[in-house]
């Protein structure tokens, strides 16, 4: 199985990355998570982007806050698929975050989730690689129906008590 590279750019995001790390762990889907900053380690994070095929990375999960640039430096070095993660800060409550994230030229496309969605971004991830992958689809297609199941059950549990 391909693994997912995950880049933050400062560890006071590992806070957010860790439900991306915890949903990839219940998928048993293997990572590896480095801090590189697109602004202050750029060539590091460029030779992790450049690298990453020929190291078995099968995507790429980039978190960053404020000016966000690190999935796109991702993008720029790699056509493995890149998912960015915009973190939500002190400054605009992320909101300068996402824009930094999903405002990609054409070209050099980004996934972009949520503000602080690290979750979705692993499952996002996940799906990319049961694309080729039957065993990891199942297991997605089993979570799947275990949400829907514990909906239904709230839902009868409202039901019963005010439905007339």
């Amino acid at each position: 199985m391909k693994k997912i590279g995950i880049v933050m750019g400062s560890d006071s995001d590992l806070p957010v990355v860790e439900k991306a790390m915890a949903t990839l762990e219940k998928f048993g889907v293997p990572f590896e998570a480095h801090v590189y900053s697109a602004h202050r380690t750029p060539v590091e994070a460029s030779e992790f982007a450049k690298g990453a095929r020929e190291k078995g990375f099968g995507a790429i999960i980039a978190a960053a806050g404020k000016a966000a640039h690190l999935a796109g430096a991702m993008a720029a070095n790699t056509t493995l698929p890149v998912i960015g993660i915009p973190i939500k800060s002190s400054t605009l409550d992320g909101l300068d975050a996402l824009l930094s994230t999903v405002q990609m030229p054409g070209g050099l496309p980004v996934a972009t989730v949520a503000i602080d969605g690290a979750e979705n971004a692993a499952l996002l991830a996940i799906q990319i690689l049961a694309v080729e992958d039957a065993e990891l689809a199942a297991k997605l297609d089993a979570a799947r129906a275990e949400a829907a199941a514990k909906v239904l059950e709230k839902n009868a549990a409202l039901e019963a008590k005010y439905a007339k």
